[in-house]
């Protein structure tokens, strides 16, 4: 089966420790799934707090953690255990 490419993600080990992040941000997949799967913010509503994004890109991190649900799961525990008081 062919591999399902996510043209809006990439890792870089130099950005957000290499954590998945929307190509071109700061911006980590694990966030756009903490606001819209575990806050319930809606993809449309997410462009609120980051304007500078598109829908297709949200889309596409929610995209990339549904084909990579234990990575992401995973990352989101990392993050948790290092900050507690953030979401992610």
């Amino acid at each position: 089966m062919p591999q399902v490419l996510h043209p809006h993600i990439i890792s870089d080990r130099a950005v957000c420790g290499g954590s998945p992040i929307i190509k071109g941000t700061r911006i980590a997949v694990r966030t756009v799934v903490a606001y819209v799967l575990q806050h319930g913010v809606s993809p449309e509503d997410l462009l609120g707090y980051y304007p500078h994004l598109s829908l297709a890109q949200i889309y596409d991190a929610l995209s990339y953690y549904y084909d990579n649900r234990a990575e992401i799961d995973a990352d989101i525990a990392t993050n948790r255990a290092l900050d507690p008081s953030e979401p992610t």
